[in-house]
């Protein structure tokens, strides 16, 4: 894959690859990837982690460094150059261990709601009144499944209201195998924090997230001495609940690190 600007001419400013988080795929993004495109001068492009959307052929690994080589085989776009990483929750946590284990090809890290074992208690982790839910979710049917993700995940009723039939056809065409999922699940259990990246990094976190305390984000931004924005009312699923106050960190964000 070649990025070229509408003169044909190589582009000089570095693509943004979005990561999605537990058993999440790009298109669950929805409009979030356009909306970005059309606000930034980078390329934007997704890539799902193995065991979702285009990559559901590959099983998913039980661990966060295996995803990151399975990625990183996929990212042709390394050939030319880093990029940017803006990842959520599970994706995110892809995003540190590949800034870890591949400094040279992270740019910077935008991270939304994610967490660490070892530095923030599993309870907050994953919210304990979330649990039932969680599990319900887990073997339910594929359109109760979707209601419940949205239920924990989106806090404004009338966006769960108009996304559930798009996201239940999400899961009809592309399935995900539960034996994926619970991978997943392990995977991000097992995650811990690595050293503080040598790019820029910028944290974004929910108050109002019911899935994943926004505490765990601000030990992270603690530790690393990196900052921390929060939005008060949005879900755990930021892109979804509160996309323009998103786009507008990462417009800020990106201006500064293009420069």
């Amino acid at each position: 894959m070649v990025l070229t600007g509408v003169s044909g001419e190589p582009c000089k400013v570095l693509p943004i690859v979005l990561l999605r988080g537990l058993s999440r795929e790009q298109a669950h993004w929805g409009d979030f990837i356009g909306q970005l495109q059309r606000t930034v001068v980078n390329p934007v492009l997704a890539l799902d982690l193995p065991g979702v959307g285009q990559a559901r052929h590959e099983s998913a690994p039980a661990n966060i460094s295996q995803m990151v080589q399975q990625l990183r085989s996929r990212l042709v776009l390394l050939q030319q150059g880093p990029c940017h990483l803006l990842a959520m929750s599970l994706g995110a946590m892809v995003a540190m261990e590949w800034s870890a284990q591949y400094p040279r090809d992270i740019a910077s890290l935008l991270l939304i709601n994610s967490s660490s074992a070892g530095l923030t208690p599993f309870y907050q982790r994953l919210k304990w009144r979330s649990y039932p839910l969680v599990v319900q979710a887990l073997f339910a049917s594929v359109q109760k499944r979707e209601q419940l993700v949205l239920q924990l995940t989106a806090n404004n009723l009338q966006l769960r209201q108009q996304q559930l039939p798009h996201w239940q056809h999400i899961a009809q065409e592309r399935p995900v195998r539960k034996l994926d999922v619970l991978r997943q699940l392990v995977a991000a259990s097992r995650f811990r924090l690595t050293d503080k990246p040598h790019c820029p990094v910028l944290l974004l976190a929910s108050r109002a997230d019911r899935l994943v305390d926004w505490q765990a984000s601000q030990r992270m931004a603690d530790l690393w001495q990196v900052p921390l924005l929060l939005h008060p009312s949005a879900g755990h699923d930021l892109a979804l609940d509160a996309p323009a106050w998103v786009l507008q960190q990462a417009v800020d964000f990106y201006s500064n690190v293009n420069n």
